[in-house]
């Protein structure tokens, strides 16, 4: 894995929906399992979003939250 890829996953701003602004690694567990039961977006994005399901799933978020930039 890239660390690069890692440190923009992230820092990515939710762009849409019920938690647009949020960076990524704050999205809710759920909703994170919803995207990865209903399909990813196509792209950037949704390989970022795919990305912190995993993370989330395994229990790394604590391990990654020092990464987090502020905006």
């Amino acid at each position: 894995m890239d660390n690069q890829l890692l440190l923009e996953a992230i820092n990515q701003t939710m762009p849409f929906g019920k938690y647009a602004g949020r960076k990524l690694l704050h999205l809710p567990e759920p909703y994170l399992v919803w995207f990865n039961n209903q399909g990813f977006p196509e792209g950037k994005l949704g390989q970022q979003l795919a990305l912190i399901h995993e993370i989330k799933v395994n229990g790394l978020e604590t391990m990654l939250a020092p990464l987090l930039q502020s905006d």
